[in-house]
């Protein structure tokens, strides 16, 4: 018996988005585990170094997020061109996205190695922990430039529709950033220092493949390598867009952890494990986003605005679906959950409300997550940060009235859904009309 035209439109999308979205999801939990490994290796000379490895990987962690447009914006280009068929084109603006990370990246490092002092005294740390946290930030500034170029190369062969090699590189990353810590912190005596000089290593190693792999694509195509002034102007004009829809989510997880520690020492301890739990979940979800960035630029970029409404269509029922088996999953191990990460009643208590709530919004989230992927693949910068901004400002008003009104975690998780709910109603306007749906190599 044939197969309906819809059924078998429905198998390719699927096999298409699992084939970018699995090695997508493993190569997004490589960098949680070069910093648990960190940690792990670190946390064996003292409480102390510790607590310097946590400030200072946060101050690092800023830094690289707020670049991240550096992979979405490459990706979308990347994979615009690839739909329009012209290859060639498509490596030279991947090539102008590296070049402009490791400007940015050379730029942050002279400008931040100074103000290492600075950086480290805005977190409150205390007189024990400053200097160990001074000591890893100074150093981690080295590879600053090799993680930049990472992002980028992560976006242009996400933008040529190759997830498999960014996986195999972070891999790679994480074994070496684990070897080298072993053997300088815990070999050679080189303490909070030596972990630091592990991971500009290993990070700086990652770039050099990645500058590799898009070398031998531009032979392979006859792209020329130097920096074109055009594009990189093009590849930054693109990037301020995502910077300041970036910049605004960080607002929200910057606001949610200061209310939470503002409750008290119960609150913050389970705000934060619930916080890391859907960290991870987002992991999952933004996976499947990366897959909408590759898909939709490329369909657009092929003219193709049918092709990328049925992908998107698919890509949402993911999301979706995703996210029903989370909030079943949570609910399954909710009762046993709280025990591994703490044997405090008050917060153990806290944090199964926590789980609760965590859980009812990942429906939503996994249709978010999805429609912000597919409308950064369409290069739809402008609109994704203006209403980032907008769903922002929801949140802060919310978030401190459930302060003020001593709501608790319970207040503070509503307003998280109450964030999500207003991106959720935003993307979905845009997805459902046409405007999103620019088509050619180059988005105008």
């Amino acid at each position: 018996m044939a197969r309906s035209p819809l059924r078998r439109l429905g198998n390719a999308h699927d096999r298409e988005i699992l084939r970018l979205a699995l090695p997508a999801f493993g190569a997004l939990i490589a960098e949680p585990l070069f910093l648990l490994s960190d940690s792990a290796i670190v946390g064996h000379l003292g409480t102390a170094q510790l607590g310097g490895l946590g400030v200072a990987g946060q101050a690092l962690a800023t830094l690289v997020y707020l670049c991240v447009f550096l992979a979405y914006g490459t990706t979308a280009g990347v994979a615009r061109q690839v739909g329009a068929g012209d290859v060639r084109a498509a490596v030279r603006q991947g090539i102008d996205g590296m070049w402009l990370a490791l400007a940015i990246g050379t730029v942050l490092a002279v400008v931040g190695w100074p103000l290492v002092p600075w950086l480290i005294d805005l977190f409150g740390a205390s007189a024990s922990v400053t200097p160990y946290a001074r000591t890893y930030l100074a150093v981690s500034l080295l590879g600053i430039p090799g993680m930049l170029v990472v992002l980028a190369g992560t976006g242009v062969l996400r933008g040529l529709q190759d997830t498999r090699t960014p996986l195999l590189v972070s891999i790679g990353g994480f074994s070496g950033n684990l070897v080298l810590n072993l053997v300088f912190v815990l070999g050679l005596g080189w303490g909070v220092a030596g972990s630091a000089w592990g991971t500009v290593i290993a990070q700086t190693a990652s770039a050099g493949v990645y500058v590799a792999v898009v070398l031998r694509a531009a032979r392979r195509h006859g792209t020329p390598v130097r920096p074109d002034l055009g594009g990189l102007r093009t590849a930054a004009t693109a990037g301020v867009n995502l910077l300041l829809r970036t910049a605004a989510l960080r607002v929200v997880l910057i606001v949610g952890t200061s209310v939470a520690a503002r409750m008290g020492d119960a609150e913050i301890a389970a705000y934060q494990v619930g916080f890391q739990m859907w960290t991870l979940l987002a992991f999952a979800h933004d996976a499947i986003a990366i897959a909408g960035q590759a898909i939709t630029g490329r369909y657009l970029g092929a003219s193709d605005t049918a092709g990328a409404r049925a992908a998107t269509r698919r890509m949402v029922q993911w999301g979706l679906a995703c996210g029903a088996v989370f909030l079943l999953g949570i609910l399954l191990v909710r009762p046993w959950l709280p025990g591994f990460f703490t044997s405090d009643d008050q917060v153990r208590d806290l944090l199964l409300v926590s789980l609760l709530l965590i859980a009812a919004l990942q429906p939503i989230a996994g249709v978010v997550f999805v429609l912000d992927g597919i409308l950064i693949g369409a290069g739809d910068g402008a609109y994704l940060a203006a209403t980032t901004l907008i769903a922002t400002l929801v949140f802060l008003p919310a978030a401190l009235v459930a302060y003020g009104a001593g709501a608790g975690l319970v207040g503070l998780w509503l307003a998280i859904g109450l964030w999500m709910v207003a991106r959720l109603i935003t993307l979905a306007v845009r997805a459902l009309g046409d405007a999103w749906l620019v088509t050619g190599a180059v988005r105008r």
